[in-house]
């Protein structure tokens, strides 16, 4: 396994990994380098990983989760360049709000342009109480790239989406909560441990029944595909698994679940 340069990743004993981007210096700025590492953790080596059962993203130290995308490596961009660069974040961030397994942002600071669209990716956001969102792209005379203009509209609706877009303005964890974009608000300093009480309590759910509901909660959002048939076939699909045979009958026998996600 090469090793990661931006990225610090840990597996607990529960089968949670923390994947922690490390660039404090630069308040953790997506650049290319972690975009790539990102890519490559969440495309290529954890859909393999029979040992997680989820995963957090987290920023190094106690200001930032991701302050942005790195600004200096858009200034020889071209509009074909420019437009590669997005398409790749796009592409990295749908492998995440793809991943079967939960993924869940812990933002311990600002999630500012690509930070905020990274916590978006996310199936769900902890948010320390001195957390700050915002989309300020427009402040550069740009628009998001890695999502925001979608996803942000999904989780807090059109009307205050676009008033967050246009004027570029940072909302505080308990706004940010109130409008739906993160799910928990808690004291600085406790967002992984929220997080990771939150994956305990999934794991313990059947591996195969979440996975399919990641799938069929995102098809909600997929123009080419009519969500309501994806769930009517996945539960079908369900209902001859060895899960749904132990879920069954660890409910008539009132014991907990023995789930081999099978």
């Amino acid at each position: 396994m090469q090793e990661y340069q931006n990225l610090l990743i840990e597996t607990d004993a529960d089968g949670i990994a923390t994947v922690t981007i490390n660039r404090p210096q630069a308040l953790n700025a997506i650049n290319a380098q972690t975009m790539r590492e990102l890519g490559r953790f969440f495309r290529e080596e954890a859909p393999g990983r029979s040992d997680i059962c989820g995963v957090i993203i987290t920023g190094a130290g106690d200001k930032a989760f991701v302050a942005g995308a790195d600004i200096k490596e858009f200034a020889d961009l071209d509009a074909e360049k420019g437009s590669a660069l997005s398409q790749f974040g796009h592409n990295v961030y749908f492998a995440i709000e793809q991943f079967p397994k939960p993924v869940i942002a812990a933002v311990n600071g600002f999630a500012l342009g690509g930070g905020c669209e990274l916590a978006m990716a996310c199936h769900l956001r902890v948010a320390g109480e001195k957390a700050k969102f915002g989309q300020p792209e427009v402040n550069l005379g740009l628009i998001p790239g890695y999502g925001g203009s979608q996803r942000l509209v999904q989780l807090i609706g059109k009307g205050k989406a676009l008033e967050l877009l246009l004027t570029a303005d940072m909302i505080g964890a308990e706004e940010a909560h109130r409008l739906g974009l993160v799910n928990h608000v808690v004291p600085a300093g406790e967002e992984v441990a929220k997080s990771k009480e939150i994956l305990r309590k999934i794991a313990a759910k059947g591996p195969l029944a979440v996975a399919k509901t990641i799938e069929t909660v995102n098809a909600y959002f997929d123009k080419n595909v009519d969500g309501f048939a994806k769930e009517v076939h996945e539960f079908g699909q369900l209902m001859v698994s060895e899960d749904l045979k132990e879920g069954a009958a660890a409910f008539t026998e009132k014991r907990k679940a023995n789930f081999k996600g099978k």
